[in-house]
């Protein structure tokens, strides 16, 4: 089993950035496709990146493609998202995720770390 911590969360003015790191304890980093999902306040988590195993692979939801970076580096055992241009929108607990089959769902999820963006 594998422990995720997400790390990098704050506060930040609209146009401005973060990175949010996901850290794993447990497991090799590399046995997993790595997700980054959120949660805003009243409404449903969602998608926002994957990447898989080795990192050659990754796709973004509409609303953060070419302003989100997701990567990984499984030395570290360590998966980042790098979050530029950040919109009021994009406020949210940001949750990292592993899951061991590409296109079903994650096993295993972080706590969450805050994100907001101020107008």
């Amino acid at each position: 089993q594998v422990q995720l911590v997400e790390f990098g969360g704050g506060l930040v003015q609209a146009g401005g950035s973060l990175r949010l790191s996901c850290v794993a304890s447990g497991r090799t980093l590399s046995r997993y496709i790595m997700g980054w999902f959120r949660q805003a306040p009243g409404k449903e988590r969602e998608f926002v990146a994957h990447i898989d195993w080795s990192g050659g692979s990754t796709a973004y939801a509409d609303s953060v493609k070419g302003r989100f970076t997701i990567s990984r580096d499984n030395a570290k055992n360590t998966a980042y998202l790098q979050m530029n241009t950040l919109k009021p929108e994009d406020t949210a607990v940001y949750y990292c995720a592993a899951g061991t089959r590409w296109g079903k769902p994650y096993e295993y999820w972080g706590q969450g770390t805050q994100v907001t963006v101020s107008s």
